[in-house]
């Protein structure tokens, strides 16, 4: 679906933010909602609710209402994909909203993926691949941090170091076989979109220290006694996993990989004491682009040696 560059875009004062988080503005959530129309198709009355079309509205519908222990989306609507509609135009909560979208994306991205050859019967016009396009550029469009990626929706907050960084660790974690620090890095930036720093930063570091016990594994290495950032990253500098002509020039890399592990120790891997212990927003986001720097740096070196 062809997204138009009409006048009354073009005639918007810049913003001086860089990305929005706390607010989905009307136009967006209809946005969503064409895509809705286009993807999923229509709920049609005339069949039953196992007809593929209406089965996915009620897939998305019930299982919310069973997430967040309530019957409905809204009391609005005879249909599970008109109060889906309702609940996405009229909720108050970012994060539910975010919640929604997450969730009728992962279905199109998988369960339609899967059902090309009835795409026609369910009215469906626009292909999965084209719906989850517009929604990141629709995302992008109205200058909200988000981006839906791999089954996930993850914040952003710099749009260089997400698409050099982010999205090609996310690539590299699936495409390689990592399954486990892949879910720890996706579980890192659920956090980090819900406001819970210091388990988002938490979650980083176990992705970096998955990432590398992996590549020992893969390789059939002796593990080091203690599985913690420091060994593994000495235990790779010995595997030559950094070739050795090149450790001399890169001595400071050892001192930036350690610096994730840094980061959580002095903030949240450990007694806070008397008082809460508040980390930065801006060292939370740090730490993220470090821990993705740091996979696609490993496994690009860890392809090259296989």
């Amino acid at each position: 679906m062809s997204i138009f560059d009409i006048f009354s875009k073009r005639g918007k004062e810049p913003s001086n933010e860089i990305f929005k988080y706390n607010d989905l503005p009307m136009v967006f959530r209809n946005q969503v909602i064409h895509i809705w129309n286009d993807s999923l198709g229509e709920y049609n009355s005339y069949y039953n609710e196992d007809r593929s079309s209406n089965r996915t509205w009620v897939f998305i519908h019930d299982a919310l209402c069973r997430e967040y222990g309530i019957f409905q989306l809204s009391d609005k609507g005879y249909h599970k994909d008109s109060k889906c509609k309702y609940f996405l135009q009229n909720e108050k909560s970012i994060e539910r909203c975010l919640d929604i979208i997450e969730l009728s994306f992962r279905v199109i991205d998988r369960a339609v993926r899967e059902e090309k050859h009835r795409w026609r019967d369910m009215g469906i016009t626009q292909n999965p691949d084209s719906a989850i396009e517009e929604l990141n550029k629709r995302f992008q469009e109205h200058g909200l941090g988000y981006q839906y990626i791999e089954g996930i929706i993850v914040r952003v907050d710099s749009e260089f170091i997400h698409k050099e960084a982010v999205e090609p660790a996310v690539h590299l974690l699936i495409s390689e076989g990592f399954e486990g620090a892949s879910e720890e890095f996706f579980k890192a930036h659920e956090h980090f979109r819900k406001g819970n720093d210091k388990e988002a930063v938490t979650e980083a570091l176990k992705a970096f220290e998955s990432v590398m016990k992996t590549i020992f594994i893969k390789n059939k290495w002796e593990l080091p006694p203690k599985q913690t950032a420091a060994p593994l990253i000495l235990g790779l500098f010995q595997k030559e996993i950094i070739p050795s002509n090149l450790q001399t020039q890169l001595t400071s890399l050892k001192t930036t990989l350690e610096g994730l592990a840094t980061i959580r120790n002095k903030n949240t891997g450990h007694g806070q004491g008397e008082k809460s212990v508040k980390i930065p927003r801006h060292l939370v986001a740090y730490a993220l682009h470090l821990c993705a720097t740091n996979i696609v740096f490993l496994i690009e070196s860890y392809k090259l040696n296989k």
